[in-house]
């Protein structure tokens, strides 16, 4: 099969060729010739698998077929849930529709809103989208989608999980009724097949692949560490020259920052990718991943759909994932395109449980491996202020503590009065010094540490 047997344009064929590509994907042969013919249709299959050209060639033959409309509007909506996907979903477009004479827009927050505005009320033909910002200017009256033919709703999945549904209605609800509407997913869930009696009409379904299944061409390891020596294990694996272009997952913001601040520190190239990052960080840090200007990304889960980068070598889950299909989408960044990648997770004793659930979902153990050279028996590392990301240790260990009653007891006991005199500690006026609490000792009677119940009402 090839992609001049799929009902496509000559002139998208030629972008396509001067792309580099020469075979359909699975689901770009499965999809296009139904979009093409006018069908809704859902799209099911893993990540990196072609699914943008899927929606994207299809629909740009069937505008290099419309007569020419002396009436503005746009004529193709793409809703997708992150705004580096919104930007890759552009390149990609612009790819494809240079021989066409096409105009293409992005809408996302993060980044001023008037040349958005201006792309809505000129009529854009075709407008890829995040449904907040797209919600916002449309409140605004500044979008006509009166001549709108196709809306694409592109990693749908994730937009339920990350709560955009009410948005997506109102959006949809907004557009004409006449128009072709394709849904692509990574899953097949309850939830997505109920949109698609809200959305569509009789669509065609095409499922690629096993549902939500890891990427057969990701070798996948798992390296059992103590919590304190992960960091020096990432260290001791960068040392492979083989791990040029790595995506590490962390599970928190602040935790991102600090292990790429210790990775610099030794060295290693890095940026990070996080919600807390303004919109030009996280485009800047994409393409300097992309470019090869830094080895290493350290990304939190935002990124575990919104990354398309091809070349990734190796996934390291820095953090263990909570949940199964938040796995299955960060190991999907590698080993696209049926490329080769590895996914790397570090598991501490903390994480067995969600190891023994994800074993249990893919129906197969994962792999146990043991880094050679380093070592596991380490130390916790003494506390250096000079030195990011290492916690001062306790000063007495849990089991040796005072109980905490004791210890409230020697913290809030006044000190002893001279004789005739007020407690040194309190102040004349009666309040705490640095505050404004006061302290009102209680006058109920106590019998063996509890207070009488008839005596405290």
């Amino acid at each position: 099969m090839s992609f001049s047997n799929l009902g496509l344009d000559a002139k998208i064929l030629r972008a396509v060729t001067e792309a580099g590509y020469t075979e359909p994907t699975p689901i770009q042969t499965a999809a296009i010739p139904p979009i093409v013919a006018g069908h809704d249709l859902i799209g099911i299959a893993q990540t990196g698998t072609g699914k943008t050209a899927a929606f994207t060639l299809p629909i740009l033959t069937q505008l290099a077929a419309l007569p020419p409309n002396p009436r503005r509007g746009t004529k193709v909506l793409v809703i997708a849930p992150t705004r580096e996907l919104v930007v890759q979903i552009e390149e990609k477009v612009m790819a494809y529709a240079k021989h066409l004479s096409l105009t293409v827009a992005t809408v996302f927050g993060g980044v001023g809103e008037q040349p958005q505005l201006r792309a809505l009320r000129n009529g854009t033909d075709i407008i890829i989208a995040c449904p907040g910002r797209l919600l916002d200017l449309m409140g605004q009256r500044a979008a006509d989608f009166s001549q709108l033919k196709f809306l694409v709703l592109d990693e749908a999945d994730r937009m339920l999980d990350m709560g955009f549904l009410p948005s997506i209605r109102r959006i949809v609800q907004a557009l004409p009724k006449q128009r072709q509407t394709l849904m692509f997913s990574a899953t097949l869930s309850k939830e997505i097949e109920s949109l698609t009696h809200e959305f569509q009409r009789a669509p065609k379904i095409v499922q690629i692949g096993r549902r939500a299944n890891p990427a057969e061409t990701v070798t996948q390891l798992v390296y059992e560490v103590p919590r304190h020596l992960k960091t020096a294990l990432l260290l001791h694996l960068l040392q492979d020259p083989q791990m040029d272009m790595v995506l590490v997952f962390s599970r928190m913001k602040h935790a991102a920052d600090r292990l790429a601040r210790q990775l610099e520190q030794k060295g290693v190239r890095c940026a990070t990718l996080h919600s807390n990052r303004s919109q030009n960080q996280r485009l800047r840090a994409l393409k300097d991943f992309k470019d090869g200007a830094v080895r290493v990304l350290v990304a939190t889960d935002i990124a575990a759909r919104g990354i398309d980068v091809d070349g990734i070598s190796h996934v390291v889950n820095y953090d263990f994932p909570m949940h199964v299909e938040d796995y299955i989408h960060r190991i999907g960044r590698t080993g696209r395109a049926n490329a080769i990648g590895d996914a790397i997770s570090f598991v501490t004793n903390e994480d067995h449980g969600e190891l023994r659930a994800l074993e249990r979902f893919i129906g197969r153990g994962i792999v146990r491996k043991k880094a050679e050279g380093f070592n596991y028996a380490a130390a916790i590392p003494a506390y250096n202020p000079a030195e990011e990301g290492f916690r001062p240790p306790r000063q007495q260990p849990r089991g040796q503590r005072p109980p905490r009653q004791e210890q409230r007891r020697q913290q809030n006991a006044p000190a002893r009065a001279p004789q005739g005199g007020r407690p040194q500690s309190e102040p004349a006026s009666g309040n705490r010094e640095g505050g404004n609490e006061r302290h009102f000792p209680s006058t109920t009677p106590k019998f063996g540490g509890f207070r009488r119940r008839f005596g405290a009402r």
